[in-house]
């Protein structure tokens, strides 16, 4: 071996080392850990942003956002739910907090139902599959702070 390749050697084994240094430290914010086992998890960080590729869905997966949708008459809102996870079992059975819901619009039960105060049915507790939205518009004088309550995972 010449000492160029052996220099080239040398420092391949740092980068090696030192990659290896913060993977465990979590140190890195543009790596890629892989799991290899089916329940672990695989994360991808990209410029600070992490998307979760792993076996199994979490309440983090499930995004529920708001907005006012008119400026005229009674204001209306626009929900829109969706399913973040990208891989494994999708979540069902979800419920969310809505205090006591109501909407001078009527909005379909099979989409969003306010079973008692605070406890809202979503899908009509069917799976949200990978990626699926669930968006609906209500009517109320107020936007309801809506947070997920509970879901069911595999």
């Amino acid at each position: 071996m010449c000492s160029s390749q052996i220099f080239f050697l040398i420092l391949f084994m740092l980068i090696i080392i030192v990659c290896n240094l913060e993977l465990h430290s979590g140190s890195s914010n543009r790596l890629l850990v892989h799991g290899e086992k089916k329940n672990h998890s695989t994360a991808l960080f990209l410029s600070h942003r992490k998307l979760m590729i792993h076996g199994s869905c979490t309440n983090r997966d499930i995004s529920i956002s708001q907005s006012r949708d008119s400026n005229s008459g009674i204001p209306q809102y626009i929900v829109q739910i969706v399913n973040t996870c990208v891989s494994g079992c999708a979540p069902s059975n979800v419920h969310l907090h809505c205090g006591w819901f109501a909407s001078a619009r009527i909005v379909n039960p099979r989409t969003f139902k306010r079973l008692s105060y605070d406890d809202c049915l979503l899908n009509g507790g069917k799976p949200l599959k990978n990626s699926q939205i669930i968006r609906f518009t209500y009517s109320n004088s107020f936007m309801y702070p809506l947070g997920l309550k509970s879901a069911s995972f595999c």
